[in-house]
């Protein structure tokens, strides 16, 4: 079983070895320009990886009411992977150039289709160009012969906006939002058109989990700050959201880092959540 997070060093060791078969995966993305994380991509990436969009490839499509990035269809997205070479033997590595920010979405989402074996690159396409190593331009080939991915029982848990509205009277769990603090508090909202939180959620920022160097913090200290948040719940009475089910898996994997793993995740997260106006709203801390 792999560690949830993979250094330059590693990975370039294990490629090297080639004992080992290796799909590297570059999930670089911007919500403000969505063309952006490919046209990166194309500028250069880790020698033999593949691109794959937030929108079109880690992402279902959008009906209005179920957020801003639903979960895609597991089997298309199974498919999609196996084209890219993607076997039930595979290691697949995500990382991109914002911190872990979209890799940590495809590393959940693997796991979510059963696939264990997936890391994620730790400090991104900046660590591996800051230890010397190459990148390559251009979009690397699909495959002539595809994987044999198959999709297996989910190692992950999902739960959905009725079981939070259940949960606002009768707490069980404890939802942890994702989101910068500000937005949280309902100010500052640009991608929704609600500004707030679901009432009796904790703050949680995703960056929070990395260290200045954009490396993720070392798991006694991930420990320590997760374990104040949770206040004596255990990791498996807990719901990781944010804004549409994205950097709620950033610290799903800071969990999983940590030593703490079995929470779950709210895909549809506050985009969702504040589609339908019957749902509650909380503002402030």
């Amino acid at each position: 079983m792999p560690t949830p997070l993979i250094t330059s060093a590693e990975l370039d060791s294990l490629r090297a070895k080639g004992t080992q078969h290796i799909v590297v995966f570059d999930c670089s993305f911007d919500l403000a320009n969505p063309a952006s994380g490919r046209e990166s991509y194309l500028q250069g990436h880790l020698p033999g990886a593949h691109y794959l969009h937030l929108d079109n490839e880690l992402s279902g499509p959008k009906t209005g009411v179920n957020g801003r990035h639903p979960l895609p269809d597991a089997e298309i997205l199974t498919a999609r992977l196996r084209a890219l070479g993607v076997s039930d033997n595979s290691l697949v590595v995500a990382y991109d150039a914002q911190g872990g920010m979209y890799a940590a979405r495809l590393w959940w989402l693997m796991r979510w289709i059963g696939h264990a074996a997936v890391t994620v690159l730790d400090g991104g396409k900046n660590a591996w160009v800051a230890a010397g190593l190459p990148l390559e331009r251009g979009a690397t080939p699909d495959p002539d012969t595809a994987g044999n991915l198959t999709r297996k029982t989910s190692l992950v848990r999902t739960v959905d906006a009725e079981s939070l509205v259940a949960n606002i009277a009768q707490p069980s769990v404890l939802v942890v939002d994702a989101r910068a603090a500000d937005r949280f508090r309902g100010e500052n909202e640009t991608l929704d058109p609600v500004g707030g939180h679901i009432p009796g959620a904790a703050n949680r920022f995703f960056k929070d989990n990395l260290s200045p160097d954009g490396h993720f913090k070392p798991a006694e200290t991930l420990r320590a700050e997760f374990g104040k948040l949770f206040a004596g719940k255990a990791p498996a009475e807990t719901v990781m959201q944010c804004g549409s089910g994205v950097t709620a898996c950033h610290n799903l994997l800071a969990l999983e880092v940590a030593g703490l793993p079995g929470a779950a995740l709210y895909p549809g997260s506050w985009s969702e959540w504040c589609a339908d106006p019957k749902r509650p709203v909380a503002t402030g801390t």
